[in-house]
Parts: structure tokens; sequence; C-alpha cells
């Protein structure tokens, strides 16, 4: 690992987004601006704080929010007892950073892109939208089940300049898949790209209608990580005779060093 790849942050502050049930569990971390060279939309870091010693020995996991001159945001939700610690996270605290790592989301400035996001998995389409030099080309369907303020979508709405639309899943689910349904259909119809990051049954989802409607789709996929360079094999998953072919051994490939961006034909979620 270079050192570029392998820093200590300082924690500029730790943002919380949102209340559920009068407790915050969505929080924007912004760290110093690493030195990075490049970094992609869709990447991800490794994240283990200074003061976790040896109580908790594996870092975590965190798709790249965004990142500008100054700092380096991640998004997360608390919901484990690291990122329930790293919510704890204050101003001078010190972090420990590799990254970026994995690839990012393909991007092509003239071709109309479709984003689709499932609760936490918005968090890489800021970065995107920021990065995306043509915004009038872009579109988002946003799936959640917190309130709408648990998650960072005005800093993707006020951006883009066609729509962003929302939906909480948890109330109408049918009819949100019936609209991704019918927006999948409309970007395959005009050789659109669709872009898709969240929990895995929404992942297995959209793939199927992709790949009914023959759309050119993309799935970051959300797995349990350990070191995040393709050592340990904690985040193999099941991958197609495409990819098979192309190299990857026995029809399974790290996650971490083969995504976390995968085209929908590469893999078989429903079989993970």
């Amino acid at each position: 690992m270079t050192k570029e790849q392998c820093t200590v942050l300082k924690v500029l502050d730790n943002v919380p987004f949102g209340q559920v049930a009068g407790e915050h569990l969505f929080f924007a971390l912004r760290l110093e601006r690493p030195e990075w060279t490049n970094w992609l939309p869709g990447q991800f870091v490794m994240v283990r704080p200074s003061g976790w010693a040896l109580d908790m020995l594996w870092a975590r996991p965190f798709s790249i929010c965004r990142v500008s001159p100054r700092d380096l945001v991640l998004f997360f939700q608390a919901v484990g007892r690291g990122t329930r610690r790293m919510a704890t996270l204050k101003s001078g605290d010190e972090v420990l950073v590799w990254g970026p790592l994995g690839n990012g989301f393909a991007m092509e400035p003239d071709t109309p892109t479709l984003m689709l996001a499932g609760g936490i998995g918005i968090a890489p389409f800021v970065g995107y939208t920021h990065h995306h030099p043509k915004p009038w080309n872009l579109h988002m369907e946003f799936g959640h089940r917190m309130p709408l303020n648990c998650y960072p979508f005005e800093s993707i709405n006020e951006k883009i300049m066609g729509d962003a639309h929302h939906e909480t899943s948890r109330e109408d689910l049918a009819a949100f898949i019936e609209r991704m349904d019918k927006r999948i259909a409309e970007y395959a119809a005009q050789d659109g790209l669709v872009l898709a990051c969240g929990p895995t049954p929404f992942l297995a989802t959209v793939q199927k209608l992709a790949l009914q409607h023959g759309a050119r789709c993309q799935l970051s996929l959300e797995t349990r990580m350990a070191c995040g360079v393709g050592a340990c094999l904690g985040c193999v998953t099941k991958v197609s005779d495409d990819m098979t072919a192309s190299g990857v051994a026995a029809g399974r490939a790290q996650v971490c060093e083969h995504g976390p961006v995968f085209w929908a034909h590469q893999v078989t979620l429903e079989e993970n």
C-alpha cells in the first residue's frame, strides 16, 4: 500500500442529518482533504478511527460521498457497533483512511443518465452529480425508508438541472418499483446509462429490470469488507460466465478488488 493510499486524517466535523424517533442515525463525516491525485465517483475508502485501539480491529468501508479542495466527506448511517462509535467522532479526532479503492461509475457527459439510489446508497451520487460536467443530463429516482431530511438529497437536487424524484419505499414499494421499471425502459430506449447503489434486494430488482429492458446498467454493491484490497476474501460475490472468462477464478470475485461497481450482466445477485 502506498503512502498516498494510506494516511491519517483529522476530523473537521461530524454533522448529524435528520432524526429518527428523536435520535440521530445519519451523519456526514467531514475529514481533511487527503493528498489524492485523482479519484472517481463510486470508489470507496476504508476508515478506522485511531481511538478504536484493539477493541475493534477491522476498518469500515464507506462510499466516497464528496471530495472538495478543502475536505473529504463520508455519509453513513449508524447501524452497528463500529458506525455507532464513528457517530461520536468530533473535531480534532484522527482516523486512518486508505483509498481511494475499487472502481467508479461510468461517466458519459453527453449520455442521458439515470441514477437509482436506495437509502444510504445515495452517498456516491452526491460526488457523481458534483463531478459531472453536464448535470442537465442527470435524473434521480430515490427510494428511502427514513424521513427525507436524513439524507443529502437536496445536495443532489440543487445540482442537477433535470429533476430528482423521491419515494418513501416503505409506504408504496410497488409504486416505486413500477416507476423504476418505466424509467429504466425509457433510458434503455435511448441508449442511456443507468447507475444504481443500495441494498442487495434493491439492486437485484434494478438488475432484473435492466436485463429485461436491455439497459446499459451498472450496480454498486454494498457488502461487508475487512481489508478493502482483496487480501482477506471477505467480500466475495458470484459473477457471470463473462467475468469468469476474463480471468476471475471459480465464478467468484472480491467486490473490493473487482468492484464495487459492476455491469448488471456481470453479477448474479439473487444467488449470493
